[in-house]
């Protein structure tokens, strides 16, 4: 009897385990940062997916995250979390995208300047499936187009992955994304690796800590709010910290060397031409009539 109870506390072990388990995806995105770019840039992306949702992002916020979260369970016991420590690193993607399985929409989040914002959409994504086949790496792929974000999209997904979901917010072909890109070559992503990992982080730990202390807001808004914020964040992209610092005058001088008002325009100045510098987005805006 004791030992039929051990074999069924290691299956509820093990079962447990998977369950809390999850598959991740590295996709290679390779992309024009301006529409005029005759460079193209690359970035490392990552897709997990377990049995209930799957997460999309940067693999550079994941790796910043893990960073961020030693750092501020370290702060508990010494005090303001030291963010320097994390260095320079940066993603152009801050983007994270969630989807619930079985999948009907997709839950896009980002940060605009100090605030992180979220909206839900269906993009209802209309797949033609080819009988066209090519082999990607070691996975044998079908050919399939949509339209999507004012661009044509050509993908190459896998049946030998049984997840009905891919890259950024593309789902809803019978297996895995292998590879997609628009037509005109702006953006493509490619699976290159897959590994397990523990779990889904849904919320950064830098966003965890903030809302505790209420320090940033959290929303969910919709997509034409969101865009309509974005744009304001285009214009003026200190408006949140020149809000939060409203109670400091514009000319204290913290030394004889640094000027408040100074550092705010060069820095606004940066941002503007970091902007203008990546301003071809995945998604086009229709134009306005």
């Amino acid at each position: 009897m004791k030992k039929v109870f051990q074999i069924i506390l290691t299956i509820t072990i093990v079962l447990f385990n998977a369950q809390n388990t999850a598959n991740r995806f590295f996709y290679e995105l390779t992309y024009k940062p301006h529409k005029d770019s005759a460079k193209l840039e690359k970035e490392m992306m990552v897709l997990d997916i377990d049995q209930n949702k799957s997460i999309y992002q940067s693999y550079t916020n994941i790796q910043m995250d893990s960073i961020a979260d030693v750092i501020i369970k370290e702060a508990s016991n010494t005090g303001f979390p030291d963010f320097k420590r994390m260095g320079n690193r940066r993603t152009q993607f801050t983007h994270q995208i969630a989807k619930s399985y079985p999948i009907r929409e997709v839950l896009y989040k980002d940060r605009i300047s100090m605030d992180y914002y979220s909206y839900r959409e269906n993009p209802n994504l209309i797949w033609k499936i080819s009988d066209e086949k090519q082999k990607i790496g070691n996975y044998s792929t079908q050919k399939a187009t949509t339209g999507f974000g004012g661009r044509k999209w050509i993908a190459w997904f896998a049946t030998e992955i049984p997840f009905p979901d891919g890259p950024y917010k593309f789902y809803g072909l019978p297996g895995l994304i292998v590879k997609i890109g628009d037509e005109a070559g702006n953006y493509s992503w490619e699976l290159k690796g897959n590994r397990k990992t523990d779990h889904i982080a849904e919320a950064s730990a830098v966003e965890s800590l903030m809302n505790r202390i209420g320090l940033f807001v959290s929303k969910e808004i919709t997509k034409e709010k969101f865009t309509e914020k974005y744009d304001q964040h285009k214009k003026d992209p200190l408006a949140g910290i020149r809000q939060m610092m409203g109670q400091i005058p514009s000319d204290v001088k913290i030394s004889d060397d640094f000027s408040m008002s100074k550092e705010m325009r060069n820095a606004e100045k940066q941002m503007k031409e970091h902007l203008a510098q990546n301003n071809n987005s995945i998604e086009l805006q229709p134009e306005k009539k």
